[in-house]
């Protein structure tokens, strides 16, 4: 019986071996032997590692002082300099009295399983590579919308955010959007492209085309959602330059034409007062031209802001005097929709420095805006509009608020974006767009806080000297 064994022994297609506790082989099989020779009598360090002392971690060791088998991988050298990888696994021998009298340790060549692991390894990292530095934005989603993974492009511009919701990172929005391509993805494992607007960490608008692949299981069920966007915002903002003239005539073309007919109407009557001698006549004609070469030369003035920069006509404007003006025009507007309306101005507030038109523009279209989102907000019975002006050495300041429709985070973001309006097809996009570039081209900016069904407040703030870099261009021109 024991020579069956014995043979069982010499025959196991692993490297075998039986050592006392100095670590000498006191037996080994043919594998063992056809692979590392006769050990006679040597120790294993010395045949599987071809080192002078014992490793520092020996699972034989370990196992002749507690009597426990222990794993472990190793990398050993064979006869002819061939380097393996072998799985170690010890086992104690022990004798009638159950003491342990040899330990045997079986070591099993791994050596193509681990060529294929660094091979997988390998891919793994290239393909990590490459998902990492592809120059767009890369997130992969689970069922529940949620960014599982992102690459590097993505964490710079929407940073970590790992287990948040896709439209929550992507547009700063509590419910998911409509339509959903990811979540159609999901639903037939088809990919679909579509063009959308996203936001940063930073607050910029991008435009990006997005497009979607499954990724799916060992068992083919899509387990998640590659979506991948390229940033399109140049090329959208080259389009934008090429169409926008279009656009822009058809929005005012019906305004401009209502204008003309106002100031014919005005010249006919200067013109019948002058052949009549009718002074009433005259007066009223010419005001009524005035007026509408008022708004002709607004209208126009807005058009300039948007089709090209230039440099605005710095006169010293008294602010006081120019918020009466402004206030004066849009009171009784406000008037006939029914809008209370307060404007607070400090005769003291002094001047500043400006274009005195494109200062009006801006402030009446931020009015003008106030206006609409009271207009449209049917929830209140009361509306109310302020507007009031402060100021310190260095600034001046026009507080515009009201208790309109107000604004979600979606749609401030987008507030001062080219063509974007909330009032559908009775809005153009230009007027918040304009008002923000006037107020840039004076060194100043525009800031909006607005919740949504409690109204928005407008802060414009407007340096008092332009600065030498302004001047200088002046004087070069």
């Amino acid at each position: 019986m024991d020579n069956i064994y014995r043979e069982y022994f010499a025959a196991m297609p692993c490297f075998l071996t039986v050592q006392d506790r100095d670590f000498r082989i006191i037996e080994a099989n043919r594998s063992f032997l056809k692979n590392f020779g006769d050990p006679e009598g040597r120790f294993c360090y010395q045949v599987y590692k071809h080192r002078p002392e014992k490793c520092e971690v020996c699972p034989v060791e370990r196992t002749f002082r507690n009597g426990e088998p222990y794993y472990s991988e190793e990398l050993v050298k064979t006869l002819d300099g061939r380097e393996v990888w072998v799985i170690v696994n010890t086992t104690p021998i022990r004798d009638e009295a159950g003491k342990i009298v040899a330990v045997m340790e079986m070591s099993t060549d791994i050596t193509e399983i681990k060529l294929l692991q660094k091979q997988l390894s390998e891919s793994q990292e290239r393909y990590r590579l490459l998902f990492e530095e592809v120059p767009c934005y890369i997130s992969i989603q689970d069922k529940d919308l949620r960014i599982v993974d992102a690459n590097r492009f993505h964490r710079d511009a929407f940073g970590t955010s790992y287990g948040s919701k896709c439209y929550e990172v992507y547009k700063h929005r509590t419910t998911e959007c409509q339509p959903c391509i990811v979540r159609q993805t999901f639903k037939d494992g088809k990919s679909r492209t579509h063009e959308e607007v996203v936001t940063s960490r930073n607050n910029e608008r991008i435009n990006v085309l997005v497009c979607t692949a499954p990724i799916r299981d060992g068992n083919g069920e899509i387990e998640k959602v590659v979506e991948m966007s390229t940033d399109i915002t140049q090329i959208r903002q080259l389009q934008d330059k090429l169409t926008s003239v279009g656009l822009l005539i058809g929005s005012i073309s019906h305004g401009i034409k209502g204008l003309l007919n106002g100031l014919d109407g005005g010249i006919y009557l200067v013109n019948s007062g002058l052949m009549k001698n009718e002074r009433e006549r005259i007066d009223r004609g010419w005001e009524i031209a005035l007026r509408n070469v008022d708004r002709i030369r607004s209208m126009v003035m807005d058009i300039l802001y948007y089709a090209k920069d230039r440099e605005p006509d710095w006169q010293s404007i008294s602010t006081a005097a120019l918020l009466d003006d402004v206030c004066g025009v849009m009171k009784e507007k406000a008037g006939k929709l029914g809008i209370d309306f307060v404007c607070h101005s400090d005769p003291g507030i002094g001047d500043f420095e400006g274009d005195p038109q494109a200062v009006r523009s801006l402030l009446v279209n931020l009015i003008e805006n106030s206006m609409d989102a009271c207009r449209i907000d049917t929830k209140k019975s009361k509306h109310k509009i302020a507007v009031k002006v402060s100021g310190d050495a260095r600034c001046v300041q026009f507080d515009i608020s009201d208790n309109g429709i107000g604004m979600d985070r979606e749609t401030r973001e987008k507030a001062f974006s080219l063509f974007f309006s909330s009032k559908g097809a009775g809005g153009t996009g230009l007027g918040l767009f304009i008002s923000n570039k006037i107020a840039q081209a004076h060194g100043g900016n525009i800031v909006v806080e607005s919740t949504e069904g409690e109204g928005s407040h407008f802060v414009v703030k407007m340096v008092r000297k332009r600065s030498d870099d302004h001047k200088k261009e002046v004087v070069s021109e």
